[in-house]
């Protein structure tokens, strides 16, 4: 009896696992398909403006930036109008990973999850069609660059940028940002529209691989993401009436000081001595992931979820704010307040971002502040390097991973003292 019994166990295991990859497959497949079709679209759509440009066809150099409007641009075989709509498909995809996660979660019959998913949905719809149709502007936006060399020079400049914020669990938007405002002397807010689109196109790209290869721990990401997405629109909100200055100073000299502890556990591996919160099993946080250079599962624990999920809010308030992933400050919450592994952390982050983007994303598109001839090669570059950026985090160590993560947290810092100091 104690045998059948402990046979049943098993397969209801079995069974369990069966249902949760699954899950992770759908996420990962629709991720997927979004990435493919905006890319697919914006290609499209940027090969025949430049046709356009240098054969003297072009009627005009402004860019829809309500839905209506875009609809009616592509109707009327508008390029930028094409373009604008794979950007759209782009900071949609997120969205919809949300909406797919619910039926995903109700397969496995996992109530609390398809509740916290909901939720999180209801925030982005509302940031979308409720903030964004409140702040938005009804005239059409002025292309500011659409050059060839700008082109391909961001192109570049975005695939390095989208390759780094595969491994770190940034959205790019530090360097995008500057070599925009900097070298190309592209105006703030559509520098910070582009540095949206690169967090999103940086999350569904590597996310994509992440969630396919175990590395994402899903219900965390899904838990946080409620603090993340209200935290972006109440940035979003504040930062039509804030002046960033002196939030860029604080958040730099704040993030200095939070890298601190991970200096201190540069060597560590895997956290050691870690106990789960009490929330953590009834939540279902504690998981394992696939290391690649040892063949085994790692298994790992979740402490201090109420620390995690305050951090995360403020995360997500940075991104609304000043238009950027605020990975760094998502990735340092969960390696030092709630010890996770750093490649969960990364990966996890990655996952998170593109949806704290995607919430204040309506927001700037409806203002007119994501130009499409510069957004467009942002896109396709951190798509790009996003891609082989997450093949490559599967064979780091813990240990590297960390050696490169934290220069990235001094050179974003330095970024944030520079912007608020007036030095860029």
């Amino acid at each position: 009896m104690a045998s059948e019994s402990s046979d049943r166990n098993l397969l209801s295991l079995g069974s369990d696992d069966s249902i949760i990859r699954k899950t992770e497959l759908i996420i990962s497949g629709v991720l997927r398909g979004g990435v493919l079709l905006s890319v697919a679209i914006i290609l499209g759509g940027i090969s025949w403006f430049f046709v356009q440009r240098y054969t003297g066809t072009l009627v005009h150099a402004t860019f829809p930036d309500t839905l209506p409007a875009v609809m009616k641009g592509v109707a009327a075989a508008d390029p930028l109008a094409v373009v604008v709509l794979g950007l759209l498909v782009l900071l949609a995809t997120p969205v919809l990973r949300v909406a797919v996660s619910i039926v995903a979660f109700a397969l496995e019959e996992d109530r609390t999850y398809v509740i916290i998913t909901t939720l999180v949905l209801a925030i982005l719809l509302f940031s979308v069609f409720g903030v964004g149709s409140w702040l938005g502007r009804p005239t059409p936006a002025v292309v500011e660059d659409a050059r060839l060399g700008f082109f391909f020079v961001v192109l570049f400049a975005s695939t390095f940028a989208g390759f780094i914020g595969a491994l770190v669990g940034l959205g790019g938007g530090v360097f995008i940002v500057p070599i925009l405002t900097l070298v190309f002397h592209v105006p703030f807010d559509a520098a910070i529209g582009a540095s949206i689109v690169s967090v999103i196109a940086t999350s569904s790209g590597a996310a994509a691989a992440y969630v396919r290869d175990r590395m994402t721990n899903l219900r965390v990401g899904m838990f946080l993401e409620i603090a993340t997405t209200l935290g972006a629109i109440c940035g979003a909100l504040l930062s039509t009436v804030l002046n960033a200055t002196a939030l860029f100073i604080v958040f730099g000299v704040v993030l200095l000081i939070s890298a601190v502890p991970l200096v201190m556990r540069l060597g560590e591996e895997l956290p050691a001595n870690v106990v789960n919160h009490r929330w953590a099993a009834r939540l279902r946080l504690p998981g394992t992931y696939p290391d690649r250079r040892t063949s085994q599962d790692i298994a790992y624990n979740v402490a201090h979820i109420r620390w995690g999920f305050g951090l995360m809010y403020v995360a997500g308030l940075i991104s609304g704010l000043l238009g950027i992933g605020s990975g760094t400050f998502k990735v340092l919450a969960m390696d030092t307040a709630m010890r996770l592994p750093m490649k969960v952390s990364t990966t996890t982050s990655n996952f998170m971002i593109g949806v704290t983007a995607a919430a204040s994303a309506g927001i700037f598109f409806q203002r007119g502040d994501i130009d499409p001839a510069i957004a467009a090669p942002v896109a396709l570059g951190v798509l790009t390097g996003a891609m082989v950026g997450a093949k490559t985090l599967t064979r780091m160590s813990n240990v590297w991973l960390k050696r490169v993560f934290v220069p990235v947290i001094v050179l974003v810092a330095l970024n944030m003292l520079a912007r608020g100091l007036g030095w860029l």
